[in-house]
């Protein structure tokens, strides 16, 4: 004789109710995406437009043609990156908010390197990993100062990660618009920019015309390296103890402070591999306000992703189709692209305040999803 299935207080068959609690690490962010474009639909109409018609725009100068996509592509490979950055110093408890002063410092020393006299006859080979290293190195150290500071004085990171951005940011102004002495700017241009890599030092673009790069394939195979890391290795074992717990993970023998500067130091690394590969893939320069707000993106992102690593990937894809469909969105709909902020905020105030998603959509909290 067959037995009724076991059925939850609400009334609701339990195995797929508990299937459907499952998914919350998944759910959470769609439906958190869906309510942003809900609320940014609001103010569509309440600016007298079609929201639908606004939407369709978006999702057609994002996707709607290949050079679209791969535009879209192109304009996600920095986000990789910088939220990498971001979420790998989430794990040991770590707020790195300089990751847009580290993508800058990672810049502007593939662009130094790359342009070195000594290394013009170099073979692409040999030259483009020496351009992507002196990168990584640039956004190591700069994020490798802070985590010093926290481990040796206890400076919180926020604060001096964002005066790091400043330093940053005032330190690229200099040397590209300098013309007394001349640093880095090429004078042969009436734009403030550095002397344009050699050839031999280009990352090999993969769609003509869209900055999209061979840099997309370092960028996902760091996704992974990232999440082997943290899963896989000692190291990333006591990244996630420091960030559960310092006090239990010094209890145990780990050192804390070596694993915070530590840490930090891989998130520049990553952050300053995402700016090398920006020069020596997308732009063949540097300049100076080029990445202006991505840092910032980048907390969004990782938020979005769950610090997650391999859910940075299609993360970082959302925000750069929001960003390249803008434009046809203002054109067609006749919407300022002030409207992809409102989603991106709308979204970031739904992950951050997922409780309201929860909510609305009865998925209950447990360890499990609140780990995830």
């Amino acid at each position: 004789m067959n037995q009724p299935s076991p059925t939850s207080p609400s009334g609701t068959p339990a195995r797929p109710r508990s299937f459907y609690q499952q998914l919350a690490p998944i759910s959470v962010p769609l439906l958190a995406i869906l309510a942003a474009l809900v609320v940014a639909g609001i103010a569509v109409v309440a600016a007298g437009a079609n929201p639908l018609e606004a939407y369709w725009a978006l999702i057609d100068g994002a996707v709607g043609t290949p050079t679209r996509v791969a535009r879209t592509i192109g304009r996600s490979t920095p986000f990789i990156g910088t939220a990498l950055a971001m979420a790998f110093a989430y794990k040991a408890g770590l707020f790195n908010i300089g990751a847009e002063g580290q993508i800058l410092a990672g810049a502007v020393a593939a662009a130094w390197v790359g342009t070195w006299s000594s290394l013009a006859g170099w073979p692409a080979p040999l030259l483009i990993p020496v351009v992507l290293l002196a990168g990584a190195v640039g956004g190591l150290l700069w994020g490798a100062i802070p985590g010093a500071m926290k481990a040796r004085t206890g400076a919180h990171e926020v604060i001096t990660t964002i005066m790091m951005n400043f330093i940053m940011f005032l330190t690229v102004a200099w040397l590209v618009n300098s013309l007394d002495p001349i640093i880095l700017r090429d004078t042969e241009v009436s734009v403030a920019r550095t002397r344009p890599l050699p050839s031999g030092a280009r990352l090999p673009e993969l769609f003509e015309g869209t900055k999209l790069h061979f840099g997309i394939f370092i960028l996902v195979g760091l996704a992974a390296l990232v999440a082997w890391v943290l899963k896989r290795t000692n190291f990333g074992f006591e990244v996630r103890a420091v960030g559960a717990n310092p006090e239990a993970a010094r209890y145990a023998g780990i050192g804390v402070n070596r694993t915070i500067v530590l840490t930090m130091a891989a998130s520049g690394a990553m952050a300053g591999l995402a700016g090398a590969g920006q020069v020596s893939g997308a732009d063949g320069f540097l300049s100076p306000g080029v990445f202006v707000g991505v840092g910032f993106d980048a907390i969004a992102i990782a938020l979005l992703a769950r610090a997650n690593a391999y859910a940075i990937i299609p993360a970082s894809l959302l925000w750069g189709a929001l960003l390249s469909g803008a434009p046809l969105m203002q054109q067609r709909a006749g919407m300022s692209t002030d409207l992809v902020r409102i989603i991106e905020a709308a979204i970031l105030v739904f992950i951050a305040g997922d409780v309201m998603i929860r909510y609305l959509f009865r998925i209950r909290s447990s360890p499990e999803t609140a780990t995830a």
